[in-house]
Protein backbone atom coordinates (compact mmCIF):
# COMPACT_ATOMS: atom_id res chain seq x y z
CA UNK A 1 0.00 0.00 0.00
CA UNK A 2 2.21 2.64 0.95
CA UNK A 3 5.12 3.02 3.45
CA UNK A 4 7.25 5.75 5.39
CA UNK A 5 10.73 6.34 5.30
CA UNK A 6 11.66 6.50 8.81
CA UNK A 7 14.20 9.53 8.39
CA UNK A 8 12.37 12.04 7.68
CA UNK A 9 8.45 11.47 9.07
CA UNK A 10 6.86 13.07 11.58
CA UNK A 11 3.96 10.27 12.55
CA UNK A 12 3.93 11.11 16.42
CA UNK A 13 2.65 14.79 15.33
CA UNK A 14 -0.49 15.20 16.52
CA UNK A 15 -4.05 15.90 15.12
CA UNK A 16 -5.19 19.62 16.01
CA UNK A 17 -8.64 18.05 16.76
CA UNK A 18 -9.13 13.86 17.09
CA UNK A 19 -10.78 12.34 14.05
CA UNK A 20 -13.72 10.14 15.66
CA UNK A 21 -14.11 7.07 14.13
CA UNK A 22 -17.80 5.14 13.67
CA UNK A 23 -16.75 2.52 16.22
CA UNK A 24 -16.08 5.64 18.73
CA UNK A 25 -12.55 5.75 18.93
CA UNK A 26 -10.27 8.79 18.28
CA UNK A 27 -7.39 9.09 15.88
CA UNK A 28 -4.81 11.45 17.62
CA UNK A 29 -1.48 11.39 15.84
CA UNK A 30 -0.85 10.72 11.97
CA UNK A 31 0.30 7.52 12.82
CA UNK A 32 -2.88 6.26 14.14
CA UNK A 33 -4.82 7.22 10.90
CA UNK A 34 -2.07 5.16 9.11
CA UNK A 35 -2.63 2.25 11.28
CA UNK A 36 -5.97 2.87 10.62
CA UNK A 37 -5.70 3.10 6.36
CA UNK A 38 -3.13 -0.02 6.93
CA UNK A 39 -5.91 -1.93 8.80
CA UNK A 40 -8.66 -1.67 6.18
CA UNK A 41 -9.52 -4.16 3.46
CA UNK A 42 -7.32 -3.93 0.11
CA UNK A 43 -10.91 -3.41 -1.68
CA UNK A 44 -11.45 -0.57 0.18
CA UNK A 45 -8.25 1.14 0.01
CA UNK A 46 -7.81 1.31 -3.67
CA UNK A 47 -10.90 3.35 -4.06
CA UNK A 48 -10.49 6.85 -4.75
CA UNK A 49 -11.17 8.83 -1.25
CA UNK A 50 -8.85 6.76 0.42
CA UNK A 51 -6.43 7.28 -2.13
CA UNK A 52 -6.84 10.94 -1.58
CA UNK A 53 -6.58 10.33 2.28
CA UNK A 54 -3.60 8.02 1.83
CA UNK A 55 -1.47 10.83 -0.81
CA UNK A 56 -2.42 13.71 2.33
CA UNK A 57 -0.95 11.58 5.20
CA UNK A 58 2.28 11.18 3.53
CA UNK A 59 2.83 14.60 2.11
CA UNK A 60 1.94 15.79 5.65
CA UNK A 61 4.33 12.66 7.20
CA UNK A 62 7.12 14.67 5.79
CA UNK A 63 6.18 18.15 5.86
CA UNK A 64 2.78 19.94 6.05
CA UNK A 65 -0.18 20.86 7.97
CA UNK A 66 -2.00 18.12 10.05
CA UNK A 67 -5.51 19.93 8.86
CA UNK A 68 -4.98 18.73 5.27
CA UNK A 69 -4.69 14.76 5.77
CA UNK A 70 -7.66 15.70 8.54
CA UNK A 71 -9.86 17.03 5.93
CA UNK A 72 -8.73 14.37 3.51
CA UNK A 73 -9.32 11.29 6.25
CA UNK A 74 -12.59 13.31 7.56
CA UNK A 75 -14.08 13.11 3.86
CA UNK A 76 -12.64 9.70 3.51
CA UNK A 77 -14.57 8.21 5.96
CA UNK A 78 -17.93 10.38 5.14
CA UNK A 79 -17.89 9.81 1.65
CA UNK A 80 -21.44 8.22 1.83
CA UNK A 81 -22.86 11.62 3.27
CA UNK A 82 -24.91 13.88 1.52
CA UNK A 83 -25.78 17.14 2.71
CA UNK A 84 -28.85 18.66 1.84
CA UNK A 85 -30.42 22.07 2.17
CA UNK A 86 -32.98 22.62 4.84
CA UNK A 87 -35.58 24.93 3.57
CA UNK A 88 -37.39 24.57 7.12
CA UNK A 89 -34.36 25.83 8.75
CA UNK A 90 -34.53 28.95 11.36
CA UNK A 91 -34.26 32.38 9.55
CA UNK A 92 -31.15 34.34 10.44
CA UNK A 93 -31.53 37.57 11.84
CA UNK A 94 -28.41 39.41 9.98
CA UNK A 95 -29.13 42.44 8.55
CA UNK A 96 -31.93 43.39 10.91
CA UNK A 97 -29.24 44.39 13.52
CA UNK A 98 -30.87 48.09 15.05
CA UNK A 99 -28.16 50.94 16.53
CA UNK A 100 -28.44 51.36 20.00
CA UNK A 101 -30.24 54.74 19.43
CA UNK A 102 -33.07 53.75 17.41
CA UNK A 103 -33.32 50.72 19.97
Amino acid sequence: MFAFGRDRCRLSTPFEDPIPLPDGRKLLTLKDAADYITALPAEASELAHWQIAIEALMLVARSGPTMLARIAFMKALNHNVVLRFNPDARKHHWGKRKLKRDQ
